[in-house]
């Protein structure tokens, strides 16, 4: 009998006996999934620096970007190269103005035209794509007919005609860059919006009297983040590329500012002069940019993926 009720209290010891094991959600899950993604952390190591250098760059900057160094100017191949006495870190352009000063503006021109034109698709475009899958019927058809008209004119010709128009500003850049990066975001939102509004906790909602902007607002939304996310993440670099490929043309920012893409095209007018570090540095961090993004877009892809979990 003592056996018997040793044996029990053993058993009864190890049932009792355990340990509470903690669940992780799915963005817990998708960040530590991110983080062992080696490329999309580097990126986010050299973005993270670039962003740094456009912050206390200006700080150990010897020229103003406007500022001539007439010294030089008469001879920019011979006395423009980057300098360390000089003071001009990346040399001078073929005005003989500061490189090192024009490349952080000029970066931190193109970084906000990539967030801010992408912030501006992003919720113009998930707001119209939400409002299209959700409505659904006639409503829906009439929306992304228009939508599809506007795809099919050309972005570049939207975009330049509305710099031509309206003039060539900050505003308006942003203006045009969200004025037709909205689309395809619409059509993702709406494609989801479709295969979420009929679930079942969208319809246990609905029987429990929720008002339909509070679904759409509190129940449809934040299941379509992971694919606005990644999205947007790859929206980033496309604006950068646009924007750089219309001031490469002439008609993006105009002077006393300046882009990478800007800068870019005078590099390569002068490549025929010697002066290849007008070309070099801008290009580098364009090319840094660009890269570091679409990783980042790679990583954040795959990490909130529901197929890979």
């Amino acid at each position: 009998m003592l056996g018997k009720s040793q044996k029990a209290a053993h058993l009864a010891e190890s049932v009792t006996d355990y340990t509470v094991i903690q669940g992780r959600s799915l963005w817990q899950d998708a960040r530590m999934r991110f983080v062992r993604n080696k490329a999309a952390m580097a990126s986010v190591f050299v973005l993270s620096l670039i962003v740094l250098f456009t912050i206390i760059g200006p700080y150990f900057a010897v020229w103003d970007n406007e500022e001539i160094d007439w010294n030089v100017i008469g001879d920019v191949r011979g006395m423009g190269m980057p300098s360390l006495e000089t003071g001009h870190f990346f040399g001078v352009d073929d005005l003989g103005r500061d490189l090192y000063s024009r490349v952080i503006q000029a970066t931190t021109t193109s970084l906000l035209v990539g967030l801010i034109g992408a912030a501006t698709a992003l919720i113009v475009g998930t707001c119209y794509g939400i409002a299209a899958g959700y409505i659904g019927g006639r409503v829906d058809s009439v929306m992304m007919r228009f939508v599809d008209i506007l795809l099919a004119i050309p972005a570049t010709l939207i975009i330049i005609l509305l710099l031509v128009v309206a003039g060539r500003s900050f505003f308006m850049l942003f203006l045009a860059l969200g004025a037709v990066g909205w689309l395809t975001m619409s059509r993702i939102v709406r494609g989801q919006t479709l295969t979420l509004k009929n679930r079942e906790f969208i319809e246990a909602a609905r029987a429990a009297g929720v008002s339909e902007f509070t679904i759409m607002y509190r129940h449809i939304l934040p299941n379509l983040l992971g694919v606005v996310i990644v999205y947007a993440s790859l929206l980033v670099p496309e604006m950068i590329l646009t924007e750089s490929f219309i001031s490469f043309l002439g008609l993006g920012i105009s002077e006393p500012y300046t882009s990478l893409g800007r800068l870019i095209a005078e590099g390569a007018g002068t490549m025929a002069y010697g002066t290849l570090w007008q070309l070099m540095f801008p290009l580098t961090f364009y090319v840094a940019i660009i890269i570091s993004m679409f990783f980042i877009g790679d990583g954040l892809r795959d990490a909130l993926d529901p197929k890979d979990r």
